[in-house]
């Protein structure tokens, strides 16, 4: 192998390694970072997505981009596009990007439940009657929970005698949240399991 080829793999492994060592870092150091500047700016974007922050995520990417050297550009542009596919709840675009970058796509269950979280709570470049019928989506869901609730409650109770409307939509409502609760706890629990189980 020619020297120059050899050196220029060496600088793109360390390169990778000096990446890989800024995931850990703090935001205020990424802000700092200089000589790894562009990488800095991407993560700093991708995690402004993950808190479905387009605007700052966008604005991340910019400089990222800008401070980029050329042959770098394409593939952050395409971390671009998939890390505000994400921050806009546009799963169908996330798909697409995800799978340009070369990554395995989402699941089903993650483009479903962003779905739905774009309707429930729409990004903020939506229209006003997006942000409207999401307000609306959500009581009619917390209404249909309570209704669930207090369902389950009232069979429970039914071999006792029955319980009164007020005290059993308390309890319908200990019932949702506990469930709820359960539910998040088991998807962080799966959520973990599959980034452990993830080759690094």
């Amino acid at each position: 192998m020619a020297p120059k080829q050899r050196q220029i793999r060496i600088e793109q492994r360390g390169a990778l390694e000096a990446i890989q060592a800024l995931e850990q870092r703090s935001d205020e150091e990424l802000e700092a970072e200089t000589k790894y500047k562009s990488a800095a700016l991407s993560i700093l974007g991708a995690r402004a997505s993950e808190r479905f922050d387009a605007e700052a995520a966008r604005g991340y990417f910019q400089r990222a981009i800008a401070a980029a050297r050329p042959q770098e550009r394409m593939q952050i542009r395409r971390m671009a596009d998939a890390s505000l596919a994400l921050a806009e709840r546009r799963a169908g675009d996330l798909k697409d990007a995800v799978e340009r970058l070369g990554q395995a796509p989402p699941s089903g269950r993650q483009l479903f439940a962003l779905r739905a979280m774009g309707l429930l709570v729409p990004s903020a470049s939506a229209g006003i009657l997006a942000r409207v019928r999401g307000i609306l989506l959500i009581l009619i869901l917390i209404v249909a929970l309570l209704a669930v609730g207090l369902g389950i409650v009232e069979l429970v109770a039914l071999p006792f005698g029955g319980l009164g409307l007020a005290p059993s939509l308390l309890l319908g409502l200990f019932v949702v949240i506990a469930a709820l609760g359960v539910a998040a706890a088991v998807g962080r629990r799966r959520r973990d399991r599959a980034r452990d189980a993830a080759p690094s």
